[in-house]
């Protein structure tokens, strides 16, 4: 069994923006229940309210020219201790990463101090075999391991592995950056920590870590190539030896229809029937007529391009067309917002909308729903269709990262062009295949079948620890 130290920017339910909280709040247990023994760091944000165990008083982080007196409190939540690092001159702020201005300009050194805390916690809290960093916040935790830390014993032996949640967010800023940074300024070439004039967290992690992970196997590939690259395909095929895909998984206990606490009915690969009263009640939320053998396309989905909502607008009137009803939640791009707004009121009787973000609302959708529109661009990995999946919701996607993975031809629908076209061509087939019920019936029993959970993922990870750097 591994000792694992964990060092990442979030974690459910302390600290959480996207995907990244989520695998921070649920792999660490499953490693737990598996036998490792796993401790988490992150920061300790503004309005976190927690039982403070204070374990270290003040410990100093020097970063250029300067200190930081950090302490160190404790929470143990599933088998798991996470670490908070408290320096309220860094973290306590609005935002995690920006606020109403934009990005915060020192975040070079709050994340550059979260990294070298966790170094120090590694030596004299928690002495772990390996040090896994989550995305470009803690890129540089491999870095500080091998250079700075090099000559000290407590280290010789530890590996690091580095996961990319998403290759799109880099941690890039400028050279002069590199200064706040207590790090040689000889690694500041195109080998090490360079990347087009700038110095790029992310790439540090992807250079001096023993193996990289993302988070499906097919976004591991995609990544390699210049489409969805983001100019680093170069440097990941380079080190595509030490690089894999690990799928994320889903945490099935917030997310089982058959004890989901935010759903008027409970149902099961068993007995479906009560899918239909959650579509009733979906219906009667969203103000659409209560018309229950009319297929629902449900949609949860940060409003942005990535995320292909641009194709889903431009199909929509469409599937109208065909006799659907489209239910949405989510946020994001202004334009968006603004388009689905208009669909809305254009199609008032058959479309609904919600725009912002409700937990509720979101489970209320993967139950009542009888498809769910996933058309993203790139997808590292993607959940919500896993949730479609275990709901007994039928995706349709884009054959692109995790979604590639996840769903099949006998699951779900997929597409693989970029294209509107495409997407509805696609949810048509769906629309022929949904009045065949024995068929559809089938087909939802299969999707809900698949195991997802993070269990599978766990076993993964134990794996790549025992083997990484060797």
């Amino acid at each position: 069994m591994a000792r694992v130290l964990m060092v990442a920017s979030e974690a459910a339910p302390f600290a959480k923006s996207g995907g990244l909280g989520d695998v921070l709040g649920s792999l660490p247990p499953a490693l737990a229940r598996l036998g490792d023994e796993v401790a988490v760091v992150l920061p300790r944000y503004r309005g976190m309210t927690l039982p403070r165990e204070r374990i270290w008083d003040s410990l100093p982080i020097q970063a250029g020219a300067f200190f930081y007196f950090t302490g160190i409190d404790q929470v143990v939540r599933q088998g798991v201790r996470y670490m908070f690092v408290d320096c309220p001159v860094l973290y306590d702020r609005p935002g995690f990463y920006a606020d109403s201005t934009g990005d915060y300009i020192d975040n070079h050194i709050r994340f550059g101090v979260l990294c070298q805390a966790a170094l120090n916690i590694s030596r004299h809290i928690f002495r772990a075999d390996v040090l896994h960093a989550h995305d470009w916040q803690a890129g540089l935790v491999p870095v500080y391991l091998r250079e700075n830390y090099s000559g000290d014993p407590t280290f010789f032996k530890m590996r690091s592995v580095f996961t990319i949640h998403n290759l799109g967010y880099q941690g890039q800023f400028p050279a002069r950056a590199l200064s706040d940074l207590t790090l040689d300024r000889r690694l500041f070439h195109l080998e090490g920590l360079e990347f087009y004039g700038g110095l790029n967290f992310l790439k540090a992690g992807v250079v001096w870590a023993d193996a990289v992970t993302t988070v499906s196997p097919t976004y591991a590939r995609e990544i390699q190539t210049p489409e969805y690259g983001f100019n680093m395909d170069g440097l990941l095929r380079s080190r595509s030896t030490k690089l894999s895909g690990i799928l994320n998984g889903a945490d099935y206990n917030e997310w089982n229809p058959e004890t989901d606490s935010y759903i008027t009915a409970h149902y099961s690969l068993e007995n479906l029937a009560p899918k239909r009263a959650c579509k009733l009640d979906l219906l009667r939320e969203m103000r659409l007529p209560s018309d229950p053998d009319r297929p629902v396309f449900g949609i949860v989905s940060r409003l942005a391009p990535q995320k292909g909502m641009d194709l889903v607008a431009a199909a929509v009137p469409s599937l109208v067309d065909r006799g659907a009803f489209v239910v949405a939640l989510g946020s994001g791009d202004s334009g968006l917002e603004r388009a689905f707004r208009s669909l809305s009121d254009s199609f008032a009787s058959r479309v609904s909308v919600r725009i912002g973000y409700d937990e509720g609302l979101a489970h209320r959708i993967e139950a009542g729903a009888d498809l769910f529109l996933m058309p993203s661009r790139y997808e590292p990995c993607g959940l919500n269709q896993i949730y479609s999946l275990r709901y007994g919701t039928v995706p349709v996607v884009r054959a692109t990262g995790g979604l590639e993975d996840t769903v099949d031809d006998e699951t779900g629908f997929k597409f693989r062009s970029v294209s509107a076209t495409e997407l509805a061509a696609a949810a048509h087939a769906a629309l022929e295949a949904f009045h065949d019920r024995a068929a559809w019936m089938a087909r939802m029993r299969l999707g809900m079948s698949k195991d997802f959970s993070w269990d599978a993922s766990a076993r993964a990870y134990h794996r790549l620890y025992e083997t990484a750097g060797v």
